[in-house]
């Protein structure tokens, strides 16, 4: 695949969610700060290299299902609210894996910003202590389902599926959610880190600990892959597929990203997650750069195969929800062909995905934002945390080697956890 023509970069229309110069010698917040004033039940966090953002309290909330008409009716409300100067002209928040159920976006109250992302410095806390884990489904039923998807691939049905299993952990009392939001932010420094409280229990609330009826399941997680940013009509996507765990020797370690850039299957499973993502984002670009091959990105845990997509918009009226929208679901989470890939989700899976897998972020009334896939995420209500982690299924799949890659997924939430 080869790259499209060039533009001109327009002048910028939104900015990123960064803090502005302050006045009067007032100190200029940092990332750490937003964190330690974070109301887990009331307000969305928001960290990358783009800066960090508390969306504080609820001026409204734009819950509507993920559907073909959410861009436009979210892109309307923000402008309309832009135009009057009645509030804050941003949304924040998640979007669940099913495209027909509703989302958990909100316009905030006030926006504070800091520049600069959340990581090693975030302050610490105590780490839970962890009394029960429950998988669903349990690791041999994992290996038989990935046995039954590779009987669908090899049927001619699918060529790709993702198949995710859960990991039901409990606490002894109720898990600190900014303390758990600084654990995961430590380790991996380019992860987008997010916190942001669900409206009901979709994504995984498993049960409730005395005292915190009526209280929001929280999303916390530290996804290393980006949906789509979109800054000032430029488009950037890095799609993330073909995965093998890391190793604590330096040279095994090494060794291992080496043979992932090597695996045929692993660049199969890739090559269908961005030539289905090319196909999704060429009418929406006025150019598309497409590398040939793809390069290797590190987690703590895990090694990935990346590309980098860049693009151009073609219709200044874009915004970045219509990117993500048009993207989701992407191989790399669901499968593809989609439909097939879906069926054999919902025969497969015992329990459901919610949040898991659909995407979190922000987009303001330029059009302008960032969306991560929701993934290396947990929902947490009071002493019950619900995580999830998925492999890609292809040809030439090992169901040992797909569970191994989940467990490794789940090690960094689980880390994060005390567990």
């Amino acid at each position: 695949m080869a790259a499209a023509g060039s533009g001109t970069t327009r002048a910028r229309r939104g900015a990123p969610p960064v803090a502005p110069p302050r006045e009067g010698g007032e100190r200029t917040p940092a990332p750490a700060d937003l964190l330690a004033a974070l109301r887990p039940h009331e307000d969305v966090l928001w960290s990358s290299a783009r800066g960090t953002a508390l969306a504080r309290g609820t001026a409204e909330r734009l819950d509507l299902p993920w559907t073909v008409d959410l861009p436009g009716a979210v892109a309307d409300r923000l402008r309309a609210v832009a135009a009057s100067r009645a509030g804050e002209a941003v949304v924040v928040g998640a979007l669940p894996f099913r495209t027909g159920e509703p989302a958990a976006l909100v316009r905030p109250e006030r926006l504070l910003r800091a520049p600069g992302r959340l990581g090693p410095a975030a302050a610490r806390g105590a780490a839970p202590v962890v009394v029960a884990e429950e998988p669903s489904p349990a690791e041999d039923v994992y290996r038989d389902s990935v046995r039954t998807a590779l009987d669908l691939l090899g049927a001619g049905d699918l060529e790709k599926v993702v198949l995710a299993r859960a990991l039901d952990v409990t606490a002894r009392e109720d898990v600190d959610v900014r303390a758990l939001v600084a654990a995961l932010a430590r380790p991996d420094d380019d992860a987008r880190v997010f916190s942001v409280p669900l409206a009901t229990d979709a994504g995984g609330a498993t049960s409730t600990a005395p005292g915190v009826v009526g209280r929001p399941p929280v999303l916390v997680g530290a996804s290393p892959e980006l949906l789509v940013s979109l800054t000032a009509g430029r488009v950037l996507a890095t799609p993330l597929a073909g995965s093998t765990t890391r190793a604590a020797d330096l040279e095994e370690d090494a060794a291992r990203a080496r043979a992932l850039l090597a695996s045929d299957k692993d660049r199969r499973e890739h090559a269908l997650v961005v030539e289905a993502m090319v196909r999704a984002l060429r009418p929406w670009c006025a150019d598309l750069v497409v590398p040939e091959a793809p390069e290797l990105v590190a987690t703590p845990t895990v090694w990935h195969l990346a590309t980098r997509l860049e693009g151009r918009t073609a219709d200044p009226s874009t915004t970045s929800l219509h990117l993500a929208r048009a993207l989701h679901p992407t191989p790399a989470v669901g499968g593809t062909p989609s439909g097939p890939a879906r069926a054999a989700i919902d025969r497969l899976e015992p329990v459901d995905r919610g949040f898991y897998a659909g995407a979190v972020g922000w987009t303001d009334a330029s059009g302008d934002g960032e969306w991560a896939v929701t993934i290396r995420c947990g929902v947490v209500q009071g002493r019950s945390v619900r995580l999830h982690a998925g492999a890609g299924i292809v040809r030439g799949s090992d169901p040992d080697a797909e569970l191994a890659e989940t467990t490794a997924k789940l090690a960094l939430l689980r880390s994060a956890l005390g567990a």
